[in-house]
């Protein structure tokens, strides 16, 4: 199957990944545009898995504070020189993961599985098995309900288990792969920390007409 530069063109903004990586992707597999993609993600996952074990040290802290100035992120990411952490491309992504936590809704409240709480974990677990039990199902397969929704849960309060929210066909995960492909080095997204303007206070619910007869002295 024939393809052209339009195509390539597609596929990169589809992935991220470099003009040469998408037209090699391409050309191995016919011009498939999906079959194109998979070849290019099992190829970001592969290069992610061999830098695994490297140490990221360096980095940058990136905030992102959204129009209107009410909600704002701080996200550390990880890489391993210095060369690479003043890198444009680097600091891009960055802020491209700090709009992500800004966006995502839900709001991720971990990095991924390995910082889920056991705590939070015991909780959602007895909610799901509470509700599964109320729908008169079966005890032998509720444990395999609760799991299901586990799995539901950890795509929802998991940073890199979410579909990246400027190209939803990737997860964060994904993402992070193809950039660690791109850059050639180690990549990790360390911590981030979300603020929402008002979150958590207790607004002021005045009652109009009690004030009014509190100054009229009626009150």
């Amino acid at each position: 199957m024939a393809f052209t530069a339009q195509d390539v063109k597609a596929l990169r903004e589809a992935t991220g990944l470099g003009m040469m990586d998408c037209k090699k992707a391409m050309e191995e597999n016919d011009g498939n545009m999906e079959k194109a993609i998979e070849w290019l993600r099992k190829k970001g996952l592969a290069a992610a898995e061999k830098k695994a074990d490297r140490v990221a040290a360096e980095g940058i802290v990136e905030a992102y504070i959204h129009p209107g100035g009410r909600v704002g992120v701080l996200v550390e990411v990880n890489c391993e020189t210095d060369f690479v952490a003043k890198a444009e491309g680097f600091q891009r992504f960055v802020k491209e993961i700090a709009m992500h936590v800004a966006a995502a809704d839900p709001a991720p409240r971990f990095v991924d599985k390995s910082e889920v709480t056991a705590d939070f974990i015991e909780k959602e677990k007895d909610i799901a098995r509470a509700q599964a039990l109320a729908t008169g199902k079966p005890e032998a397969i509720v444990e395999k309900i609760v799991e299901g929704k586990m799995n539901s849960i950890y795509k929802d309060v998991c940073l890199l288990e979410q579909p990246f929210i400027m190209n939803p066909d990737l997860t964060v995960q994904q993402y992070l792969s193809s950039k660690i492909a791109e850059i050639g080095e180690k990549l990790a997204v360390r911590r981030f920390q979300k603020f929402v303007m008002g979150e958590g206070l207790e607004k002021r619910k005045d009652n109009f007409a009690e004030e009014v007869a509190a100054q009229m002295g009626t009150k």
